[in-house]
């Protein structure tokens, strides 16, 4: 069988079990910095490895309307979209690393949302209800994550089948509240069988014992679970090899079983990129949304 048939096989199998968009959510705990964009766009690699298309997402909890007027001391640099739009670093990675054109609408902030739905609620689209976070901002970001996911990015008719979901910051800051709550609402709405969840967390090491910590990602996690949402992958930034995927996996209880609980990689962006890549492949994290 030629590669192409293997790659559309894996593709069909994949994308009809439960059918519909299927959405990869990545978030960040302990500390910014994890490489959360980095994650995501190696996620998306190995789909499109796999035989399936795959459009990107990215979530900044801030509220300015876009990056065009941020600081690229404090936020690092502006990356300039086709369509003129000025958005995250991270996207220019996406391009790179998955090969499409994203937009503007691609980029999530915190200002855009508030915006839009103050807009309507001036036209009276609202009928003179109260206009609230619940549900009148989580469902303007639901409405948005949906729409946008539809786009074509990689120059070919119809829809993707995968959108990966990138949330900047870091679980438990209060900006990314109305985010958490609204990619929770959308796990139900979607199916559990359409939803993945990956968490970037950190395995500090002590400098002087030299031992591995693992308490700050199981209060990340615990953190995350107590907002509703439960990884069904951890992605453990460490600058050792992990020795404690037994302890971690233990102690946060919904990895019991499964076949990868914990990413372990070397501290260097580069290895971070190869060890993601080939865990994901290696595993085959896309059959969990089937399972």
């Amino acid at each position: 069988m030629r590669e192409s048939q293997i790659q559309d096989h894996q593709r069909a199998s994949f994308v009809l079990e439960g059918g519909g968009m299927k959405y990869v959510l990545v978030t960040g705990g302990v500390v910014s910095g994890l490489g959360k964009g980095v994650t995501a766009s190696s996620i998306g690699v190995v789909l499109e490895a796999c035989g399936l298309r795959v459009t990107s997402i990215k979530i900044d909890p801030y509220l300015n309307t876009d990056a065009g007027t941020m600081s690229p001391f404090e936020h690092g640099e502006v990356f300039v979209l086709d369509d003129g739009g000025e958005v995250d670093l991270d996207l220019g990675n996406y391009e790179r690393f998955l090969d499409v054109t994203l937009t503007k609408d691609n980029n999530i902030t915190t200002g855009k949302i508030y915006q839009s739905v103050l807009d309507k609620e001036r036209k009276g689209d609202y009928l003179g209800k109260t206009v609230q976070v619940v549900p009148h901002i989580t469902d303007a970001i639901k409405d948005w994550i949906e729409s946008v996911s539809l786009i074509p990015v990689d120059g070919k008719e119809g829809q993707a089948d995968v959108c990966v979901i990138e949330l900047g910051g870091t679980v438990g800051d209060i900006e990314s509240m109305p985010f958490i709550e609204a990619l929770r609402q959308l796990s139900f709405s979607v199916g559990q069988e359409n939803f993945c969840l990956i968490h970037v967390s950190l395995i500090p090491v002590l400098g002087v014992v030299g031992e591995q910590k693992t308490k700050p990602t199981q209060h990340s996690v615990r953190e995350l679970r107590a907002l509703g949402l439960t990884p069904h992958f951890l992605a453990c930034r460490s600058a050792q090899v992990s020795l404690t995927k037994n302890k971690i996996s233990s102690t946060t209880g919904s990895y019991k079983g499964k076949t990868v609980s914990v990413l372990s990689c070397a501290g260097t962006i580069w290895l971070l990129i190869f060890s993601i890549s080939m865990m994901f492949q290696t595993f085959g994290m896309f059959l969990s949304f089937s399972e």
